[in-house]
């Protein structure tokens, strides 16, 4: 059977102008679902969006990077078919989140990697925008979206919930990304409560330093430990190479990270006792403040109390003992100088008044933000009143702020009456003091991030202290170290360990001691029953 259909001669001629256009769009619309479809994207699309070609070009230079950790994280959940959660990669600036992101879709394989899309987000992008640039991701079958530098939407906080509610949960895959780390934080204790994974990056351990950028030695990742240049190789030489960049650093990946995140949150009502500190622009001073002092104390009176450097008092302390030049220093102009360069305002200098609640609530976000951790110190004999020693994640910020220390050290008038050898014997002597303490701070921080199932601390005594303990209490059992700065092996090294009266009170409270050992710059050895282990092996070893 066979039927025809006739259509009036004078609409001929515009059936076929249709005709014409319905081929024009089929061809295109071919083109678009084809592997050479990028130029389409950025014509049809209202955002910054990369795919096949344009994207393939994007992640190429970081064939040759080695890969973090976190890494292995963010693979596994690409392949996770059964989860509906968004994945939360959040980390302070140059700590590598973009580069994780480009070496997931780089190994990508070819049906994975044809179905994904790299989305920039400007800051003036919005959720709406987004949402209608994912859905029509979608419509093209692109499964696999990775948004960088999402927070820069001022309603994200209040929408996120979008991207997991709608998207996640109809099998999409998608890897947020960007700057300001508190606004995640925020973001998954409200929208994506329960929908969420987090990966954070800020933490740069001493082993992923020289993994990662093959770069070895516990000084230099104290010089330069915490981020990671766009390079990959380069390891942050110009972010922490003075204290103006330092300052900087603090202010753009800190300070600002903390004021942007609470002006979006709770449509900027959340700023608590901080309110007052913002509007007026001091909170950024206040930050800067409590970065410089707060490995050893974050108290109203490290605030409110005119300005003397931690740094300064103890190498005075410990250099009194064979040069005694450090007394005679005008701390008055010293300490001016000092506050010009680590821009910081004395309390007579504020206008809004400082107390404890802002030193708590500043101290809340740093750690949010993993810039500081907590490790307890115990004494005895009130071995239960537990202090606790903050320690700042990223050395190489602490570090850089020392170093401003001895910059204003050598403009002081009594100190160059000293002769240069004399000059350069105390400069040195001051920063291998604070390498040791930092060095001390690092190892705790490690061992304790890396041993969750026991007690990591620091033990002092009437007279003297144990570094570091680590307490098993499932097996009654500790093991007490020396921490030194040094490549050298002495007996004054490991006097504490060997002390009747100290071993004795430290099994009566936290059973056998299994282990005694001295972590220093040497070769691993053992001396008189004392072992002697390299700095560099522990932390590798530790966090393998």
């Amino acid at each position: 059977k066979r039927v025809e259909t006739y259509i009036d001669k004078n609409n001929l001629l515009a059936l076929k102008e249709k005709i014409n256009k319905r081929k024009e769009l089929e061809k295109k619309l071919k083109e678009l679902k084809s592997d050479n479809n990028s130029k389409y994207i950025n014509e049809e699309f209202n955002l910054n969006i990369k795919t096949n070609d344009d994207l393939r070009k994007f992640v190429l230079n970081v064939k040759e990077y080695k890969k973090r950790k976190c890494y292995y994280q963010i693979d596994e959940f690409i392949k996770d078919n059964k989860s509906e959660k968004v994945l939360i990669l959040y980390g302070l600036r140059r700590t590598g989140k973009t580069t994780l992101m480009r070496q997931i879709i780089l190994n990508m394989d070819s049906s994975l990697f044809n179905k994904t899309a790299f989305i920039n987000v400007s800051p003036n992008d919005t959720l709406a925008s987004l949402n209608k640039n994912l859905k029509k991701l979608d419509k093209l079958g692109y499964k696999y979206i990775f948004i960088d530098e999402v927070t820069f939407l001022s309603d994200f906080i209040e929408g996120a919930s979008l991207l997991s509610d709608v998207y996640a949960t109809s099998g999409m895959k998608i890897i947020l990304s960007g700057t300001d780390s508190l606004g995640f934080i925020l973001t998954k204790h409200e929208q994506l409560y329960d929908r969420c994974v987090l990966i954070h990056t800020t933490h740069i351990p001493y082993s992923e330093f020289e993994n990662v950028l093959n770069i070895k030695g516990i000084d230099n990742y104290i010089l330069y430990g915490g981020t990671m240049s766009v390079g990959g190789s380069n390891y942050n030489n110009y972010i922490f190479k003075n204290e103006n960049e330092t300052n900087n650093y603090v202010d753009s990946a800190i300070a600002k990270n903390i004021q942007h995140s609470l002006k979006y949150y709770d449509n900027g009502n959340h700023f608590r006792h901080l309110q007052d500190l913002y509007e007026h622009g001091e909170l950024t001073n206040v930050i800067n403040r409590v970065v410089e002092d707060i490995n050893h104390r974050f108290t109203k009176d490290v605030l409110i109390k005119e300005f003397k450097s931690n740094d300064l008092a103890l190498s005075s302390k410990n250099l009194r003992k064979t040069n005694a030049i450090l007394d005679d220093i005008d701390i008055i102009n010293f300490t001016k100088r000092l506050k010009v360069m680590l821009d910081i305002l004395d309390y007579n200098e504020q206008t809004i008044k400082l107390d404890e609640i802002h030193a708590s609530e500043i101290k809340e976000y740093l750690a949010m933000l993993d810039l500081i951790y907590e490790v307890d110190v115990r004494s005895f004999p009130y071995i239960n009143d537990i202090k606790k020693n903050i320690i700042i994640s990223q050395p190489g910020l602490r570090y850089c702020q020392a170093t401003a220390l001895i910059d204003s050290l050598l403009l002081d008038n009594k100190f160059n009456e000293l002769a240069l050898n004399e000059k350069n014997y105390i400069s040195t002597r001051i920063l291998n003091e604070i390498k040791g303490r930092m060095m001390e701070d690092i190892i705790l921080l490690e061992t304790k991030l890396n041993n969750k199932d026991k007690e990591v601390f620091k033990l002092q005594f009437a007279i003297g202290e144990f570094d570091m303990v680590i307490f098993d209490r499932n097996t009654s059992s500790c093991e007490i170290f020396e921490i030194k700065h040094s490549k050298e092996c002495i007996k004054e090294q490991y006097k504490h360990l060997i002390s009747k009266e100290k071993l004795d009170l430290t099994e009566r409270k936290f059973g056998t001691i299994t282990n005694k050992c001295v972590i220093y710059q040497g070769e691993t050895k053992e001396v008189l029953g004392i072992k002697y282990i390299n700095v560099e092996e522990y932390l590798k070893k530790i966090s393998n």
